[in-house]
């Protein structure tokens, strides 16, 4: 005979279970309901690019060894001769500066491949290098892989040696491309199409002007697929996504107001937003409540050019513009996409180590102590209601503290004693959206409350600066919201000065 006590020890363990499981599910009291997502939400591949925050670009191509930004397309394969190849040392260098991934130029607009495609004899199959059984592309692949960081392609839609561009048999061509790229070559985490199409050109001998109409020439969509059936976790760039958009400039700094979602425009004489046919200086903030989820990624080069020149050696960005850009691009919820152009040895110029080297020790300084870690958060509701959290200190992004009635709300995070800080971070938990739309951050100097700062967007990550100050207590104000705050991380730092 079984008793009744039996059924219910089972039934309270049951639900017992059931309780702590939605505990952690919910990221709030077990009493709530998670809430629900608002508006665009990120997909997984771009959950894992939101987290890398900083990546290199690497143009090496044919550029590199005739001094140009733009080939014409007629340049001989054996130009292209790196003296000293050593993708060990470019990749490590990368990875000791802190940068998660690499995207290579493996064909630029001139139409050289770094890899023996088959349908070109313009690539480094008929070149003299390594007597034409060099593969660059395969060579970074496989030293990000022996360093830890991911890789990924630039594929230029344009092509100024082909003599079939502009035309249909062209679209067939670039398609065969992408499938070698995406199929030989392990993981890719980002493929990368340039806006650039069409003009003059070397086109097989022709020597002419081409142009194309932009709104109907690529078959984005079967190109798109081509990538999804081969890198489902790739995430895709161009000036209107799918997956990530461009930032609409090239000076390493996105809008103070930054939404990862996007409704891409065509720009003035298109009819559709495609690579290269956008109002791209929007990208630059976004769009409020965005059709998609299509956060900004901000690419800029070290030096003045985006291949190695030699004349450009004593033009290497200095410290102080390398933060400016970290702070104004990944400070404002974009990825870094910093170019960094190999030398004609075929290595990271020291010029440009030497940089690098002081970049990461500068974020290294400013990220070794966070002056939150472990406090609780106080948080007061516009209507009274009271909590604390550990969530939002816990050094996890995963975790996440819900408010999910009002749409404003103070936190306060006491340090315990005074301290000298000047950088805040914020971030939202955004699988369940981008929501917050306006904050102000306030400092407590002996029993006064101070504003320091002031904010519309938060996103993936905020990092606000300010001058440095010496207090006790900081308090977040959520004014405004399009939906109850989801709140994932708060941080503390005092950033170093730069001499």
């Amino acid at each position: 005979m079984i008793h009744s006590s039996f059924f219910g020890r089972i039934t309270w363990r049951f639900t017992g279970i059931l309780l702590i499981i939605a505990f952690i599910t919910n990221g709030c009291s077990v009493q709530e309901k998670a809430p629900e997502p608002y508006g665009a939400v990120p997909s997984e591949r771009q959950l894992a690019w939101h987290k890398m925050e900083m990546y290199a670009f690497m143009h090496f191509n044919m550029n590199t060894f005739t001094d140009r930004e733009w080939g014409n397309g007629d340049e001989s394969p054996n130009l292209f001769n790196p003296t000293n190849f050593d993708p060990d040392q470019m990749v490590s260098t990368l990875a000791k500066a802190g940068f998660k991934g690499v995207i290579l130029t493996a064909k630029h607009h001139d139409g050289f491949c770094l890899w023996p495609s088959a349908y070109t004899e313009h690539s480094v199959k008929y070149s003299s290098w390594r007597n034409g059984k060099g593969d660059v592309v395969r060579a970074i692949s496989d030293a990000c892989k022996k360093y830890g960081i991911k890789f990924g392609v630039y594929l230029s839609p344009w092509d100024r040696n082909n003599a079939n561009y502009g035309k249909a048999a062209y679209l067939l061509y670039y398609k065969e491309q992408l499938r070698e790229l995406l199929s030989n070559y392990g993981n890719i985490f980002e493929v990368w199409f340039d806006g650039a199409n069409g003009g003059s050109g070397y086109y097989g001998g022709s020597k002419e002007v081409r142009k194309i109409d932009k709104d109907h020439y690529y078959p984005w969509d079967s190109i798109f697929q081509i990538v999804r059936t081969l890198q489902p976790n790739a995430v895709m760039f161009s000036d209107a996504g799918p997956d990530v958009r461009w930032v609409g400039n090239e000076g390493g700094h996105a809008n103070d107001t930054c939404w990862a979602t996007y409704t891409p425009m065509p720009a003035k004489g298109f009819k559709e937003a495609h690579a290269g046919t956008t109002q791209s200086k929007e990208g630059e903030k976004g769009t409020m409540n965005g059709k998609y989820w299509m956060p900004a990624e901000t690419d800029v080069s070290i030096r003045p050019g985006w291949f190695y020149h030699p004349a450009e050696n004593d033009q290497v960005k200095s410290l102080a513009q390398l933060v400016k850009i970290y702070f104004s691009s990944v400070g404002n919820g974009t990825s870094l996409n910093l170019n960094i152009p190999p030398d004609r040895e075929g290595k990271i110029s020291p010029e440009d180590s030497t940089r690098l080297m002081e970049f990461k020790a500068y974020l290294d300084k400013g990220y070794s102590k966070n002056f939150l870690a472990g406090s609780k958060a106080q948080i007061i509701t516009k209507n009274g209601g009271k909590t604390t959290t550990e969530k939002l200190t816990d050094g996890s992004a995963d975790n996440y503290w819900a408010e999910t009635k009002d749409s404003s709300c103070s936190i306060t995070l006491a340090l315990g004693k005074a301290a000298t800080f000047n950088c805040l971070m914020l971030q939202e938990y955004i699988p369940l959206g981008q929501r917050i739309s306006s904050y102000s951050v306030d400092v407590l100097q002996g029993g006064t409350w101070k504003t320091v700062s002031t904010g519309v967007t938060i996103g993936y990550k905020k990092l606000l600066r300010f001058p440095d100050v010496n207090a006790s207590a900081v308090r977040i104000t959520i004014n405004k919201a399009m939906a109850p705050p989801v709140l994932a991380e708060i941080a503390l730092y005092k950033f170093p000065d730069i001499e």
